[in-house]
């Protein structure tokens, strides 16, 4: 439980941070507990996390600001392990070295700070800039859906209630059903919603579904013309009196005038012998 002076002084931080929220974050204390804080970083411009929405919490010891909180990050980055305590000079590995006049918003900024950079540290990892770039794209679709866990939408478009998580603050993975985001940021959740829908992103693995096939089909009409049902020619064989019917009578009939020509020029040459041998008799 908070001490009145930690409460106090968070009240007085949440009060500052959303009138003038840093660059790239938002943070607000849970209903439930001013200790347990969440927060997100939106990926700056020109980094590998550009437009990334990058959800973690600040976890405030009860004598808050002379102790750090533990800082983790739940969204998979490529940068720190999801749901790992971060070892910082601002988070609790380090709390001879904490200042008690950093403030909530000092905290955020100089994790930013670090994320940026390539230093490392306990619960940071190693990754490709096109693999930073990779789980950028998935940020979204990951908070609000704990990594692909949650239920396709209704028929009616109200999305099923997903299991809750019962590892804690702690303990958030792939698998609650993006529950613990949407309790903390319902309105975060429903433009992540809207955002899935339009880009046509697929709820199993976060990336845009393939573009459908662009080959026109047939029309009705044409469909008919190929099959017409009670015909009694098929198409082959109407295609074959089509083009008998477009031939004329001599070209239908060529054989049968060549075999006649030459039955015709037998019997005249026969006939012609036969006179010219009776003449000289």
């Amino acid at each position: 439980m908070a001490t009145p002076a930690a409460t106090k002084r968070l009240t007085k931080e949440y009060a500052a941070i959303s009138k003038s929220p840093p660059p790239y974050i938002v943070a607000h204390p849970s209903d439930s507990n001013i200790l347990e804080w969440h927060y997100i970083l939106t990926g700056p411009p020109e980094t590998p996390y550009e437009g990334g929405q990058y959800w973690g919490t600040l976890m405030f010891p009860p004598d808050y600001p002379f102790a750090p909180p533990a800082i983790r990050m739940h969204t998979p980055s490529g940068r720190f392990q999801p749901s790992t305590r971060l070892c910082l000079s601002i988070s609790d590995f380090h709390p001879k070295s904490f200042n008690p006049a950093w403030e909530v918003s000092t905290i955020l900024t100089g994790l930013l700070s670090f994320m940026t950079s390539e230093e490392m540290t306990t619960g940071s990892v190693r990754a490709s800039e096109p693999e930073r770039k990779l789980f950028a794209r998935r940020t979204r679709w990951w908070n609000s859906t704990g990594g692909g866990s949650k239920p396709v939408p209704s028929a009616t478009g109200a999305p099923t209630q997903p299991s809750s998580n019962s590892r804690g603050i702690g303990g958030i993975k792939a698998g609650d059903g993006g529950a613990k985001f949407r309790l903390e940021w319902p309105e975060v959740d429903e433009e992540n919603l809207k955002w899935m829908n339009e880009k046509r992103i697929d709820l199993a693995t976060g990336l845009p579904k393939p573009a459908q096939s662009s080959q026109p089909h047939c029309s009705p009409d044409v469909v008919n013309l190929r099959r017409r049902p009670g015909a009694s020619a098929t198409v082959v064989q109407d295609a074959q009196i089509a083009r008998d019917a477009g031939q004329g009578w001599l070209s239908r009939n060529k054989w049968k005038i060549v075999f006649g020509s030459m039955l015709l020029y037998i019997f005249a040459a026969r006939v012609l012998g036969e006179g010219a041998i009776a003449s000289s008799a």
